[in-house]
């Protein structure tokens, strides 16, 4: 399955080199449905690499905020072969429900691997956790991106993270080339939270341009 990760200032991508930067049309998902395209990621070659070793030999991983799925396709690429990647997105910004092209890429885009289960739940965060009882290995919280949303996500979902278990936050580091800015949820929500010592319980274990990881401790 082909994709393309950001590039950042002084590297090349196959996003660039695809044009879909120089035309904006092209980044419709439907492009990306007939081939015209690859699956654009939200992140860097490096996140792509994270999260792969992050979720390496993990049996229940969970994603919230799924998109056209690469950063998915990453994780079951890495996670145990009897484990379980649940995708949670309701995919319902899609501007013809009907076809839902972003949904379609993304499931295209998981099915690169075979590694493992995907387990798809077409649900807001929020709605998803309700009854969830399955012990968690590794989450990535990368959904809605609004500091109240972020918290709400990490209050619902972190109890259920195993000791020694991962939470991986995309958009939340300030970073040289980068996207994102002191006024991001993400970004606002771990620093307030995890550098100012609020979560003792959490070590921080890496910092990748976005990417904020922290473990539970034991």
């Amino acid at each position: 399955m082909k994709y393309a990760v950001v590039s950042l200032p002084g590297e090349s991508s196959e996003a660039v080199r695809d044009g879909s930067k120089n035309s904006p049309w092209l980044r419709h998902s439907a492009c990306a449905f007939l081939g015209l395209r690859p699956a654009l990621a939200q992140h860097t070659a490096a996140e792509h690499a994270a999260f792969r070793k992050w979720a390496t030999g993990r049996r229940c991983v969970v994603e919230i905020g799924v998109a056209e799925g690469v950063s998915a396709l990453a994780l079951r690429e890495g996670m145990a072969e009897e484990g379980t990647l649940y995708l949670i997105d309701p995919f319902h910004l899609s501007r013809l429900p009907m076809l839902n092209f972003v949904k379609r890429v993304a499931q295209r885009t998981v099915g690169g691997s075979s590694r493992g289960k995907a387990a798809w739940i077409e649900k807001f965060s929020q709605d998803a956790v309700r009854g969830w009882k399955e012990p968690i290995d590794l989450i990535l919280i990368d959904g809605d991106h609004a500091e109240v949303a972020v918290e709400r996500d990490w209050q619902d979902w972190s109890c259920f993270v195993k000791p020694g278990g991962i939470a991986i936050f995309h958009d939340a580091r300030i970073f040289e080339g980068g996207w994102t800015s002191s006024d991001y949820g993400p970004v606002k929500f771990v620093d307030r939270v995890f550098r100012s010592g609020g979560a003792p319980d959490w070590t921080i274990v890496e910092e990748i341009h976005s990417l904020f990881v922290v473990r539970r401790n034991q």
